[in-house]
């Protein structure tokens, strides 16, 4: 449990700011959603959370109808997906063609990644030179610097010491050299000054019968990927574990955890395959180590949540385009053209 909370934690965050909010809400989903997902849902081992998926459709959703309006449409999913799991529809996920999961999960990817060049290179910049030399001076300084050593720094840790928590070694170790320097870096605390620290009081989101039709189709699709993430997720740890998860009461988990995620302020949370496997590697048998997991957030959300102000936008960003090279899945592409002509 400790070691996919330190795996989750500047995950969480960098997922809440990559999905229009910020990354409190993001610590909030892991923690509240985290802890329902382990101890109702259908699989042993299988850790839940915000996952890259989500950044796409939460963000439009912010975008078109407040915040407010996206924590109603995850509270709305969450008693789509417990309908869904009573109504015995976790079987359904085995007839969701392959390619259409890795073609959706590539454009996502490629979406995250696009969306955190400004981050990683620090642009400020109203008008960006139109030569070529000065173009790249303007986008080589401090931030750039500071994103590109924390995405080389994950990379090597990954290669030469995988079991390692690559994320928070490079927030960490970019978080002392900007203070250290104190170079003139956007940092969580200068991007996000008002951010709350703890876990806030659960409260009924804002509803209307106007709101909720507003809403329900974006209800659906967060319902829809959710159920559809968290049982391939589940499928994965089965062939890791050998266990066999109950799919309907997958959903019925995945959807009590989103509507409480919904009743702190959080964001919609799925089964996430990256955590659930390193669960799976560092010797989770049981739902307690997935239970653990939000309770180690927690501790570290009430006892050291202002050291986040530390941590550098530039070193989230990296953090991110890893995220986003993972879910591209370029071999299972690469696999998918090699295909007869036909198949393709």
């Amino acid at each position: 449990g400790l070691t996919v909370a330190i795996v989750a934690l500047p995950l969480s965050m960098a997922l809440g700011i990559a999905s229009g909010a910020s990354p409190d809400k993001g610590l909030v989903t892991a923690i509240v959603a985290g802890f329902f997902i382990s101890l109702l849902g259908g699989s042993r081992v299988q850790i839940g959370g915000p996952t890259g998926a989500f950044v796409v459709i939460v963000f439009n959703v912010i975008a078109q109808h407040g915040y407010d309006g996206m924590v109603l449409a995850t509270a709305m999913a969450g008693i789509i997906l417990m309908i869904a799991g009573y109504a015995r529809a976790g079987q359904l996920v085995k007839y969701v063609p392959a390619p259409v999961v890795t073609g959706f999960t590539a454009g996502i990817a490629l979406i995250i990644a696009t969306s955190q060049i400004k981050d990683f290179f620090g642009l400020t910049m109203a008008n960006v030179p139109a030569d070529f030399i000065p173009k790249w001076q303007a986008y080589a300084h401090d931030a750039a610097a500071v994103g590109a050593g924390a995405l080389a720094l994950i990379i090597v840790l990954r290669r030469s010491a995988p079991r390692a928590p690559g994320f928070l070694i490079a927030i960490v170790a970019a978080a002392a050299v900007v203070a250290l320097l104190k170079l003139p870096v956007d940092t969580i605390g200068s991007r996000f000054p008002n951010m709350q620290s703890g876990l806030p009081l659960p409260h009924i989101p804002a509803l209307s019968l106007a709101k909720a039709q507003e809403v329900l189709p974006a209800a659906f699709t967060i319902a829809f990927l959710a159920g559809i993430e968290s049982l391939l997720s589940a499928v994965v740890a089965d062939g890791m574990t050998g266990f066999r998860h109950r799919s309907n009461q997958e959903l019925v988990g995945q959807g009590v955890a989103n509507f409480a995620s919904a009743m702190f302020g959080g964001m919609p949370a799925t089964g996430a395959i990256a955590r659930t496997a390193t669960n799976v590697r560092s010797g989770g048998r049981s739902p307690v180590a997935g239970m653990l997991h939000a309770v180690f957030l927690l501790l570290f959300v009430l006892f050291a949540g202002d050291l986040m102000a530390f941590v550098p936008m530039a070193a989230l960003a990296a953090i991110l385009f890893i995220v986003a090279w993972g879910m591209s899945e370029i071999d299972r592409v690469r696999m998918l053209l090699r295909m007869p002509k036909a198949d393709r």
